[in-house]
């Protein structure tokens, strides 16, 4: 901590001055947090607020948890830094406790390797594929994001981030699995999965028709939560399968219990089983600390040199352990569960109070979305990112720090910790329906 006494609007003047200016951050005037225990953080003028954006679903047990504060300080004082170089206990727990918890083959038999962020998993994850399958080319999904690398962004299906103008051609986006904006113009009732079913003749009209694999999030972060529908998966995964891919699941977002009842969203998927999997950011409440996962054979394929000098840090494993045990030990996708339904629950009222302006809400668990747009009762859903940008200026008045994401950036995004309170939920709700009431119209 530095000895001197800053202020928000200081720090704010040499943020601007200092930092890359594509650097983003949120509202007029950015808040500075200093502090911070649970659900509770604090500016450095001592301005207070809810958490209910968890530094984009990273705090997933709140910020300064006493049992993962205590494995860092422990960790700290016996063993720094070694690099992957030296086998340690705590990479090697690590591994063994997140393939333990991963689902089908993974779990059952599968290897683990770690980064220092998602956007390296990822980078991990595509070139096993490609090693794995002797292929090159690779379907994503439009609205997805996996970083800020070459490779990340070429992945990345949203133009605001993707700065690189030459962008690595082997990557071919599918259809997002975007139920209220679908596509195709169909209603979920009656979609027939075509936005999964298109996948097929994008394979076989963009491709050379061998793929090395399908990389997708379960429920789209930055994209808006967008919340795939019960069959998806099976549908896409195999026909990706059907040409030979490997299908890559990124729970970055998704992971550790996010999406309630079950440690990864893809677990909502009944059938459907990753050859390999990415995770971040949950892991380990804030630590800079990623892991790809595979199954033996995949894994295997490696046969090259590798070392990652930050990944599987022991201080980032301890982190990550403790976090773990935390998550498993309190039932925390269980809290996800049961908030999420109450959260939800207050999330729809809202629609039905303000349903010009909201056009959807989705998610699952403590993943929940609300989409702004002009005029929901006229069918207009022209995104509105100006109402967006006078919510969060109003949640902000209220002591409401809330996440931004979609294409247009018109959409809320929410995510509390995975051990919100009920009092906590019933406050954000409170703040979020005073805070479209001072700009928005009720519907009768």
């Amino acid at each position: 901590m530095s000895d001197r006494e800053w202020t928000s609007a200081e720090v704010r003047a040499k943020h601007k001055e200092l930092l890359f200016p594509s650097v983003g951050t949120f509202y007029d005037e950015p808040v500075c947090l200093d502090r911070g225990k649970g659900a509770r953080l604090e500016d450095l003028d001592g301005r207070k607020y809810l958490d209910f954006f968890g530094g984009i679903l990273t705090v997933s047990v709140g910020q300064a948890h006493p049992k993962v504060n205590a494995a860092i300080h422990a960790q700290i004082d016996r063993l720094g830094h070694v690099s992957t170089l030296y086998p340690t206990v705590g990479i090697v727990e690590l591994a063994e406790k997140l393939l333990r918890l991963a689902p089908g083959k993974i779990g059952q038999a599968g290897k683990a390797f770690f980064t220092a962020s998602g956007t390296e998993a990822d980078e991990t994850a595509v070139a096993l594929a490609q090693i794995a399958t002797g292929r090159q080319e690779l379907i994503a999904l439009r609205h997805g994001y996996s970083g800020r690398s070459m490779l990340a962004q070429s992945l990345t299906a949203n133009s605001k981030y993707r700065a690189i103008t030459t962008q690595i051609a082997g990557i071919k986006h599918a259809h997002s699995p975007y139920c209220y904006r679908c596509p195709f113009g169909a209603t979920v009732e009656h979609c027939g999965f075509k936005c999964a079913q298109d996948i097929e003749e994008l394979i076989q009209t963009t491709t050379t028709g061998q793929i090395a694999g399908f990389l997708a999030e379960p429920i789209q972060g930055v994209g808006g939560f967008v919340v795939a529908p019960d069959g998806y998966f099976r549908v896409a995964v195999d026909i990706v399968r059907k040409y030979g891919g490997l299908f890559i699941c990124d729970e970055v977002q998704t992971g550790f219990g996010r999406t309630g009842g079950k440690m990864w969203g893809i677990e909502h998927h009944e059938g459907v089983e990753p050859d390999i999997m990415t995770m971040a950011k949950g892991i380990a409440n804030g630590m800079p600390i990623a892991a790809c996962l595979a199954t033996v054979p995949v894994a295997d394929a490696w046969k090259a040199g590798n070392i990652s000098t930050f990944g599987g840090n022991p201080i980032t494993t301890a982190a990550a352990s403790a976090t773990i045990d935390v998550i498993t030990g309190e039932k925390l996708p269980d809290n996800a569960t049961a908030m999420g339904a109450v959260l939800r629950e207050g999330l729809e009222a809202l629609k039905r109070k303000y349903g010009k302006v909201i056009g959807d809400v989705r998610g699952k668990g403590l993943m929940q979305a609300i989409e702004l747009v002009k005029d929901e009762t006229q069918k207009d859903r022209t995104p509105d990112a100006a109402s967006t940008s006078r919510l969060f200026e109003e949640t902000k008045t209220r002591g409401l720090l809330i996440g931004r994401g979609g294409l247009w950036g018109n959409v809320i995004r929410i995510a509390p910790p995975l051990n919100v309170t009920r009092a906590e939920i019933d406050e954000g709700l409170k703040a979020l329906d005073e805070s479209f009431a001072a700009f928005a119209e009720t519907t009768p």
